[in-house]
This record gives C-alpha cells, structure tokens and sequence, in this order.
C-alpha cells in the first residue's frame, strides 16, 4: 500500500452543507502550487521524517486541496491517514475553550472586565484581585503556561480539579497586564469559569453548544464515546521519549487522551477545524444562523494588548502574535488561528478568504514549526 493516500471529499463526503468543492481556478488559485504545498508534506512522508499528515485549503468557502498523507500509527501494519483522520491538536484546543466562554458572555452570564475572584472564590493571593476574566484569554494575567508541579501532577493522573486547585494559588509570574506569558493555565480557569456557571463538564457543553451547531461531526474534548485512540493519529514523541513516563501520561496515554483539558485536548479533523474558521469569518454565523455575536467574534480576532509588543486576540492569535504560530510570514497581521505542539496549525485569512488547516504528528518542537510555516508560505504562494 502506498503511503501517500490522497481524496478529494466533496459536499456530501463531509456530511456538510457549508463546505462543498471548488474549482482552484474559478476562485484565483493555482492548482498546480497548491499541490506544491501538498508535495512538501508528502515528502517528509516518503522520506520517513513525518508519519502522517493532513491539509485541508478553504478558498471563499469552498475547499480547493483536501488530502491526508501517511499512516494512522507507526508501524507497516497501520491504516491509511485520509484527508479528515482524527488528529489530538493540543493548543488549538484554546481558542475553542474561550469560544465556550464568550458563548456566556454572549448570554450575560460572564463580563470580561469582572475580576476572576468574582467567579472563582478560591483564587487567592497577592495581585490576583486585579486580575480580570479578559486577562486570562490573552496571555497577559500573570499565570505561567504550566504548574511547577506540573509533571508530578501528571504522574499521578491527577484529574483536572487538582491542577485547577494548584493554579488558584500558583505564583504569578507578574502583575497583570504588565507582560506576556503563553500561559496554559489561563485557559484552565476560563474553563472552569464556564464549568461552574453552567454547572456542566467544559467537554459536555461545549459538544451541545460548539460542535454540534457548527456541524463539526468528528470533533470532541477528551475522546468522544466509542473514539478509540488507535482510531486517531498516532502522535509522535521524538525519538528519545521516556518509555514510562510516555506510557503513563505522554500525548498517547489514555490518561491524556481522555483528560479533556482546554488547554490542549480536543480531538478534530481538517474539516470540522474549517467550519469553525469558516464560522468566524461569517462574523459568527453557522449555516446562515447566529451562533456568536459580531461583538464577541471582534474581540476573539482582534489585538486584545495593545499596551504591549505581543498582539493577541481573545483566544485566537493574530499573524503577528509570536514566531511560533506558523502561518506562514507572508501572511496579513488580520490572520487569526492558533497552533499545537502535536504539529497542528489552523488559520484562516480575512482578507484573501483563505483558510488552511495543516495537521501532522510530527511535533514542532522537533523543527521549531518549520514544515507548518513553509507549507503555510506555499498555501499563499498559490493566491494568484
């Protein structure tokens, strides 16, 4: 069986109405760069240094490249990677988890200029009073990206209430507002905002609030029911992982699978990520229906820190955010999308209607983005 395994799904293949096939040409694309772009990723493929690899392109709402590349799990035995195999996308997960967020604020359950303390009793200490709910979802309230206890937590398969425990008291790393800080466990307390003010599991309301009014089928915080993880992309590790603390907590243990964390756990497709993008260029709408306020969407798409050289949006990065979010450097400052250590990019383009999802399992630690940043310059290189 070839490793390069290649389909084109047309509207009735992804099971949903707001993507259908497009012509590259009809919509002022190159076919032929596009398919550049898919030949770096199914090079690295051929060449052994990436095991599978997925890209999807959007062009004014209709998918001009959509192919999958590789095998589902290392090994000659594994099954083919097709264009909308399930991928863990680690950070994307983010700006999801906000959007559950200003959901509530949508509904005026939530106000983002409100002190956190305000919804979270327990969270204690010097300088946290000052802390807004806004603060936390981009990157600038003063908490670190991981607990220092961290690792340790995971070794217990710890369940997310003990991190939320930690970070209620956890050191900040500066006053808020006064610097940037990638910080995952910002997004845990958005989270847990959302948990307590809906009195739900952060995975359950936004399966009935998200994924299922935007159509994204194959979508899911923690493994949907019946998804098992040899069902899914294999994620890989690099190559000198510690064998007991991989098998216990690392990105392929059902521990982590299954945590359902907002700061890296969702499971999707190159589909469902599009429909999501494809829902905030809509200005919120999903098949023609609201879904989230214009006024929410313009918060999560626009510079939140203008009060410091780091812009960010709530949730989303900006095309200017940091190095590492690899959408490309050609791409406009009003580019929003995020990016996942597991070597997942999603971004779409306001201004050249063009969103592209790039999901591999080569993590980016191991080129520092390189290969989602190059096949992102390709991807632009096709706009004619």
């Amino acid at each position: 069986m070839p490793l390069v395994i290649s389909l084109l799904l047309l509207f009735a293949c992804s099971g949903n109405a707001q993507l259908r096939k497009g012509d590259a040409r009809d919509l002022g694309m190159s076919p032929g760069r596009l398919q550049a772009a898919a030949a770096i990723l199914a090079a690295e493929v051929e060449a052994g240094k990436l095991g599978a690899a997925s890209i999807l392109v959007l062009r004014r709402g209709q998918i001009v490249l959509h192919q999958g590349f590789g095998k589902l799990g290392p090994g000659p035995q594994g099954a083919p990677v097709q264009p909308d195999s399930v991928y863990l996308l680690a950070s994307i997960t983010k700006p999801v988890a906000v959007s559950a967020l200003l959901l509530l604020v949508d509904r005026g359950q939530v106000r983002l200029d409100d002190p956190v303390v305000n919804y979270l009793p327990a969270f204690q200490g010097p300088d946290r009073a000052a802390i807004r709910v806004r603060d936390l979802l981009s990157h600038i309230s003063g908490l670190p990206d991981m607990l220092p206890q961290n690792i340790e937590l995971r070794r217990a398969h710890a369940p997310l209430s003990r991190f939320v425990e930690a970070t209620m008291t956890t050191p900040l790393l500066y006053p808020p507002r006064q610097g940037f800080q990638y910080q995952s466990m910002g997004t845990l307390l958005a989270g847990e905002i959302v948990e307590r003010l809906t009195k739900q599991r952060l995975r359950d309301f936004i399966q009935k609030e998200i994924f299922r009014p935007l159509g994204m089928r194959h979508s899911s915080l923690g493994l949907a029911p019946g998804l098992k993880i040899s069902d899914t992309v294999w994620c890989d590790e690099g190559p000198h992982p510690n064998r007991a603390d991989s098998a216990s907590f690392g990105p392929n243990s059902p521990y982590w699978r299954d945590m359902g964390h907002p700061w890296g756990g969702m499971h999707s497709t190159t589909t469902d990520l599009a429909l999501l993008l494809q829902t905030f260029l809509q200005q919120g709408k999903s098949h023609g229906r609201p879904w989230m306020t214009p006024a929410s969407v313009t918060a999560m798409t626009t510079n939140q820190n203008s009060h410091l050289p780091h812009p960010w949006g709530l949730g989303w990065a900006l095309g200017r955010s940091t190095a590492w979010m690899y959408f490309g450097d050609r791409n406009s400052p009003r580019t929003f999308g995020h990016s996942g250590a597991t070597g997942t990019v999603a971004w779409a383009n306001p201004d050249l209607d063009l969103i592209t999802v790039i999901l591999t399992n080569r993590p980016v630690s191991a080129d520092q983005g390189a290969l989602l940043s190059q096949t992102s310059n390709a991807v632009l290189a096709a706009v004619e």
